[in-house]
């Protein structure tokens, strides 16, 4: 992602709200909570983490909500009622999705139902297949227990100096090493390295110079670097 320097923009998270209206099925909020419609179907990006069941207070009173979060052209939020269709298509789609795929970019898109209902469609942006989900029995379905199966997949190392990476029978070598890139994709991408920074780091300290080429405690040590930066660059 691009770094324009000089005065802009405040560079927080953009949050879009998920709502089906006469000619499109999201918007953002402006400075003074004005509705700014967004026209295009789809959100294209890397999925860096996921919020279930967040407890979120409006003018209705306390609801609660799923946030996912996106990086693209900058960091984004996708912000859906918890038990909207949106909120079921998506998380269905995500638990269809194994470790390897979260890794790359997705598209997230937005297509109209019936009355009210706003579906959600996830994508290979490279292959344009989307992620086949089955519908059977969608209304006997866990929600609270497929969001927090699909949040511990998505969100099982944002704690990894704090705890160890649980992994079920089920889960593969090469699936905890993607996972352990991506967070360190997420990581470069808030410190805002190149891949020539990247490339020159490990170049340097791991004598490698591809992530793919670490062991699993060079990528978590590479990890740690990479946290200890982030917390330098936060102000006090």
């Amino acid at each position: 992602m691009e770094v324009k320097l000089g005065f802009g923009a405040v560079p927080k998270p953009q949050y879009v709200f998920v709502s089906k209206e006469s000619d499109h099925c999201w918007y953002m909020l402006s400075d003074d909570t004005r509705q700014i419609p967004i026209y295009e179907r789809a959100l294209t990006g890397v999925i860096t983490g996921i919020e279930v069941n967040k407890k979120v207070e409006t003018s209705h009173g306390e609801t609660e909500k799923i946030d996912l979060h996106i990086l693209a052209d900058k960091p984004y939020v996708i912000r859906s009622g918890s038990e909207s269709y949106f909120s079921k298509s998506l998380l269905l789609s995500l638990d269809a999705l194994t470790s390897e795929q979260l890794h790359h970019p997705l598209t997230i898109a937005v297509s109209p139902g019936d009355k009210t209902i706003v579906f959600c469609t996830i994508y290979n942006p490279v292959t344009s297949r989307a992620v086949d989900v089955s519908w059977d029995g969608h209304n006997e379905i866990d929600l609270q227990a497929l969001g927090q199966k699909v949040s511990f997949k998505i969100n099982r190392i944002q704690n990894l100096n704090q705890e160890p990476i649980q992994t079920s029978a089920n889960t593969t070598t090469s699936e905890i090493h993607a996972v352990l890139i991506a967070q360190s994709d997420t990581y470069l991408a808030q410190l805002n390295w190149t891949p020539e920074q990247g490339r020159e780091y490990l170049q340097q300290k791991y004598g490698k110079r591809s992530r793919l080429q670490l062991t699993d405690r060079e990528i978590l040590d590479f990890i740690d670097y990479l946290q200890a930066k982030l917390t330098q660059n936060c102000p006090t």
